[in-house]
């Protein structure tokens, strides 16, 4: 499965390496975080971390394969 998850603001370089599985993209004052999610368990490990880093996802959906 490959997701795409927006979240408020512009993510730093430096915090989009937390996420080494998922690319990423400024559009419009939000980040775009995109690429494969294995199971479910590992989207709500990639949502946790969001929450930990205090990052609002406003926006996540699954990408046609």
């Amino acid at each position: 499965m490959r997701y795409e998850i927006r979240v408020e603001g512009q993510v730093s370089e430096t915090l989009a390496k937390v996420f080494p599985e998922l690319d990423h993209v400024m559009v419009s004052g939000q980040t775009l975080l995109y690429g494969p999610v294995v199971d479910e368990a590992h989207l709500y490990g990639l949502l946790a971390r969001f929450r930990s880093l205090g990052l609002r996802v406003v926006e996540m959906r699954q990408l046609p394969d």
